[in-house]
């Protein structure tokens, strides 16, 4: 499905509240967080020059979030700023004094961070990340999964001290329950999704994923003209295109929002002209797209700055982890997830399908992100025909050549 952006918003200014969050000063301060992170490195950028040429495009440019801050994917930007924010907000409170990151290892900032605890549902990268901000803090993790959710990515999750609950359903029921068992004990709920009355912290997640955008800005020689961000509940799309937006103005590229079929609640908020619920049918090989509701701050910065939503299929997700795992003519091996190279599905879809639509031709720069690597190696080997640590020691021996 494609379908271009008719909402009567489409071209707007953004709300203050969500131009106050996604904006230039958002974004410093996510920069001035990310430089007290031991581990903390610009992720790279790389270029497909061969599928931009069998693509019919100037410049196919991949920011590749696989590696980012050891936990695999673009959601350790998120969870764990909001957490760091929470704790110092509190921090501040308690204290009777001004508290900022670099007072998070000071005795009494722990010592009120030991005392409050942060729960979240999570298809596994976002309860990852507020797992780890948690324990880098000193606080406590209550992590909601649902059915779904592989072993291996609750062990991953598991590792950073969290307590895991399963949940029985969906994500969005993993939701419900974690925001309803939390308000019973008096946690700190640290979701990616929205609802009415909890919109400042999944702010605070958006914000963080800023820092992709503004990196990607700076390791392009050119803006790009077109920009394909996979969709779940519609966070990293809205931070992505809502920074843009402010921050390129009138030369803002063509921004497109991709999903899975099985799951597109961000399409079908924009049928509706609002946020609604989609059925749940079969479940998508997209594990971390999985969504049937979209985040309402996420849907109302995309009824404004996205200018179409489309949708792939699962052949689609699979057959690009096996090009960026096996790819031709030079171009580089990237482990992308399930979830991971869904944006350049969409491209490849829209090349064969939406091309006029679009404006994409021979002088088109596109941006993608791949937004995971392998999180689940085993799911990876199976669809792939190849164990990530395979795919990797292929590249390390490509770079190795002169």
């Amino acid at each position: 499905m494609f379908l271009p952006n008719r909402n009567a918003l489409h071209g707007n200014p953004l709300d203050a509240a969500d131009a106050e969050t996604l904006g230039i000063g958002g974004a410093d301060t996510v920069e001035r967080f990310l430089a007290h992170r031991d581990n903390h490195a610009m992720t790279p950028l790389h270029a497909l020059p061969a599928l931009a040429r069998e693509s019919g495009v100037g410049a196919i440019h991949v920011k590749d979030e696989g590696f980012r801050l050891g936990l695999g994917s673009f959601k350790a930007l998120g969870g764990a700023y909001a957490v760091f924010r929470l704790v110092l907000e509190e921090a501040a409170k308690r204290l009777g004094r001004p508290v900022d990151v670099e007072d998070l290892d000071l005795p009494d900032v722990r010592s009120v961070a030991a005392k409050m605890t942060f729960a979240c549902a999570t298809d596994g990268n976002h309860g990852r990340s507020v797992a780890q901000g948690a324990e880098l803090a000193g606080a406590r993790a209550v992590i909601f999964v649902h059915a779904g959710v592989s072993d291996e990515r609750i062990s991953a999750i598991a590792r950073y001290g969290a307590e895991m609950v399963r949940v029985d359903g969906n994500y969005d029921d993993s939701v419900r329950q974690a925001a309803q068992v939390a308000a019973e004990k008096g946690w700190t709920v640290v979701s990616d999704t929205s609802w009415p009355g909890y919109e400042r912290i999944p702010g605070l997640v958006m914000q963080g994923y800023t820092a992709i955008v503004r990196e990607a800005l700076r390791q392009l020689i050119e803006p790009p003209t077109h920009v394909f961000v996979q969709a779940g509940v519609g966070g990293i799309a809205a931070a992505v295109a809502g920074h843009l937006a402010i921050v390129l103005g009138d030369a803002r590229p063509t921004f497109i929002v991709v999903e899975p079929a099985r799951a597109a609640c961000i399409v079908a908020a924009a049928e509706a002209g609002h946020v609604v619920k989609v059925a749940h049918g079969q479940p998508t090989v997209m594990a971390m797209l999985e969504c049937y509701e979209a985040s309402r701050v996420a849907w109302r910065v995309l009824a404004r700055a996205a200018d179409a939503f489309m949708t792939v299929d699962e052949d689609d997700a699979v057959a690009v982890m096996r090009r960026l795992a096996r790819p031709s003519c030079g171009d580089p091996l990237i482990v992308a997830g399930e979830s991971g190279g869904v944006g350049l599905a969409g491209l490849i879809r829209a090349v064969a399908e939406n091309r006029t639509d679009l404006g994409l031709d021979g002088k088109s720069r596109v941006l993608v992100i791949n937004t995971e690597g392998a999180t689940d190696p085993h799911r990876y080997a199976e669809l792939v025909g190849m164990s990530p640590a395979d795919v990797l020691a292929g590249r390390l021996a490509a770079e190795a050549t002169p």
